[in-house]
């Protein structure tokens, strides 16, 4: 895959939250293709970040690709809300939901991207009856709830399984680093999200470039 194709995501949890606005308009300036945005609500995974409000807020600055990772139960209760707020895409986890294809058709109908993500201990073949309906998976590379966590090494075979049968976006999600990046990119991903390997650097221009490979 050409790395004209590679697509980076920085995740606004590792920016500085004090100059949000600042940072976001930064990493458009320096490169980034989307903008990752990690909900999460302390019940599907141990943390609380951003809800509606703060997507809200951040939406007229930019107008890059906003991409909304539902990491909360039952996502289907707010996928309006985070729509309503600016979404470009949601994104959701096969654990978290009752009914998956309830929340396709609902994002569907409201013209927007739908993603469907899996935690590393789910096995890649929940995703067989609705991964035609998707415009993306995400792989988790680390378990969600927290950022600045290692590489699962072994969740590149969870990409290439899933590459073998999914032309679309493929979307890896933690530990990315200039190491890691091309490892994904190799099994197959076509989108990497990257915290603190972009928001940590002097020069996020550079970062991004080097993601990119």
């Amino acid at each position: 895959m050409s790395e004209k194709n590679i697509l980076i995501a920085p995740s606004i949890l590792s920016a500085d939250f004090s100059r949000l606005g600042e940072e976001i308009k930064a990493i458009e300036t320096a490169g980034a293709d989307w903008i990752h945005i990690d909900v999460m609500d302390g019940v599907f995974v141990p943390n609380i970040t951003i809800g509606p409000l703060v997507v809200s807020a951040i939406r007229p600055l930019t107008k890059l690709f906003f991409d909304v990772h539902l990491m909360i139960k039952d996502p289907i209760n707010y996928v309006d809300q985070f729509i309503k707020s600016g979404a470009d895409m949601i994104t959701f986890h096969i654990e978290a939901c009752r009914d998956a294809r309830e929340i396709i058709g609902r994002v569907k109908s409201k013209g927007k991207k739908i993603g469907v993500s899996i935690k590393p201990a789910t096995n890649a073949d929940v995703l067989n009856d609705i991964i035609n309906e998707v415009d993306m998976v995400l792989v988790m590379t680390v378990e969600p709830g927290f950022g600045g966590q290692s590489f699962m090494e072994d969740m590149l075979l969870k990409v290439k399984e899933i590459r073998k049968r999914f032309r679309r976006y493929l979307q890896v999600d933690g530990g990315i680093d200039k190491i890691t990046a091309k490892k994904a990119v190799n099994a197959g991903a076509n989108i990497l999200v990257a915290g603190t390997a972009v928001f940590k650097e002097s020069s996020y221009k550079q970062a991004i470039a080097g993601l990119r490979g």
